[in-house]
């Protein structure tokens, strides 16, 4: 069964997390809702996510937009025609190059279809997904919530979203992962919901900062 939201009914599920966590209800009375934070099902967001592991989010937008302005519309086959220098000057390390390419050349290959992935089930497309070089459990978890709109996933790979829980649970600094997700096992089926409002929370911390 494929459980997803969307823009209509993403706040009638963050009140329902809040009526049953109060303090996912402190983030939403001292922050307000979070945004419905949404990207298109499709490889130039592949791309963008990838240019996000690992890096700040200013430092992956200025990569992103710098192959923007060079390619206008991403597509495989565009990706596919720059040589190594001219990837670097947007910014692509050496290792994002392979990957990037890699997805290019599966989906231009017509090995792996982004269409596709809409009808599988979330597990069977973290499969399709990491056989691509470089994608791992973080990129799969960031395309399930963001592009897919897929509401129960949480991927304890995100600094933000760990640091954000440890605050608003208050948990110790060396609490495991799976301690983590047996405190986000409450938020089911829902934990992409919890997680949106946890990233907000982390996010409007530090901008009042």
């Amino acid at each position: 069964m494929i459980n997803s939201f969307n823009k209509d009914n993403f706040i009638y599920y963050c009140d329902l997390l809040a009526e049953r966590d109060s303090d996912l209800k402190q983030i939403i009375t001292h922050h307000g809702y979070p945004p419905f934070w949404s990207r298109s099902a499709e490889f130039a967001t592949l791309v963008y996510i990838i240019l996000e592991q690992q890096v700040s989010l200013a430092s992956a937008k200025a990569a992103y937009l710098k192959l923007e302005a060079a390619l206008g519309n991403i597509t495989p086959e565009k990706v596919l025609q720059l040589s190594d220098d001219e990837m670097k000057a947007c910014y692509f390390s050496r290792q994002k190059i392979i990957y990037a390419r890699h997805l290019a050349q599966t989906i231009s290959q017509n090995e792996l279809s982004l269409y596709h992935l809409e009808s599988l089930p979330d597990e069977d497309v973290g499969v399709s997904l990491k056989k691509i070089k470089g994608i791992g459990s973080w990129t799969v978890d960031v395309y399930l919530m963001m592009a897919l709109h897929r509401s129960d996933c949480f991927p304890t790979g995100d600094i933000a979203l760990i640091k954000s829980i440890k605050e608003v649970k208050a948990l110790p600094a060396g609490v495991s992962k799976d301690e983590i997700l047996l405190v986000a096992e409450a938020w089911r089926p829902y934990r992409t919901i919890a997680a949106y409002l946890l990233w907000h929370a982390y996010l409007s911390k530090r901008k009042k900062a």
